[in-house]
């Protein structure tokens, strides 16, 4: 018998309301495992409206010691309910230090650990170095009951270096969960197509699937607004777009793969095996000569 997983991936619009955000989010969480989803992936800081486009104090009060977190809690009573791992993106408060971060619940509810966001942003609309102290955990990797997943936040995705990591270090799938959308500074900015590749890149010269879970609406923490563009995806290890959302829908995303075929393809393409580390230097660098 072959060793299948069964992932999700959450698309949805959120508001004000944390209760409201954790309600929605158990809904679609629901609606996954009852279509027979295992890891079930929620979009990055669903607790609420995606705040860091511009700078504001008040925000900080709506972090919490991962334990404790509302969504966390939540998650993990749902998550042994129903038997699913869940991906858990909170704000999260630490003592004096904040971070992105991100709770891996098992089958059982139990969690497995934290990773703390790595790459932090820091631009119009996505301001987030203000609240997020940089990820002092290292790229992290779980075994969950149905498979070992490494899993990235947002702006992690676009680093082939965290990819690269996650896989040296055994990952069998790939998740990101996500907050992205419209550029304040530049209404005729429009990176749904590229962000989408930049994943789908990651699926290719790792051979392995990715699954990126984004917001969708249009939210007024600021006057102005920002608009998220959903886009939500799920990607095989050829970089295909096995299942995929608009910029609107809200729903459920699911695709089943085969971890010993992909396994065994992964060595036959042979990138880990022809890989030089020690030609990259360079990457090790932060300003190479």
């Amino acid at each position: 018998m072959t060793r299948q997983i069964t992932v999700a991936a959450l698309q949805s619009s959120y508001g004000t309301d944390i209760d409201a955000n954790i309600a929605r989010t158990t809904e679609l969480v629901r609606e996954a495992a009852g279509a027979g989803a295992q890891v079930i992936l929620p979009s990055e800081l669903f607790q609420g409206p995606y705040f860091c486009v511009s700078q504001e104090e008040r925000w900080f009060a709506t972090a919490y010691a991962w334990r404790q977190h509302p969504c966390v809690i939540a998650m993990s009573e749902l998550a042994a309910e129903l038997g699913v791992a869940i991906p858990v993106s909170i704000f999260e408060r630490e003592g004096p230090h904040y971070f992105n971060s991100l709770v891996m619940l098992d089958a059982d509810g139990a969690p497995l650990g934290v990773y703390r966001k790595s790459h932090i942003p820091d631009g119009p609309g996505y301001q987030e170095k203000y609240y997020f102290r940089p990820g002092d955990t290292g790229f992290r990797v779980w075994d969950t009951r149905f498979g070992r997943v490494g899993v990235g936040i947002c702006w992690d995705q676009w680093y082939p270096e965290a990819a690269r990591a996650m896989m040296l270090m055994g990952a069998e799938v790939l998740f990101y969960p996500t907050a992205i959308g419209s550029e304040p500074h530049d209404p005729s900015l429009d990176t749904a197509l590229p962000w989408r590749r930049a994943m789908q890149g990651h699926a290719v010269s790792n051979v392995v699937p990715v699954i990126g879970a984004n917001r969708t609406g249009h939210e007024t923490v600021t006057e102005a607004g920002q608009t998220f563009y959903g886009s939500s995806f799920i990607a095989d290890h050829r970089g295909d777009l096995v299942s995929s959302f608009g910029r609107d829908d809200e729903g459920v995303l699911s695709a089943t793969f085969d971890l010993d075929f992909l396994a065994t393809h992964r060595a036959a393409w042979g990138f880990f095996r022809d890989r030089r580390p020690d030609l990259y230097g360079a990457l090790c660098q932060g300003r190479p000569a």
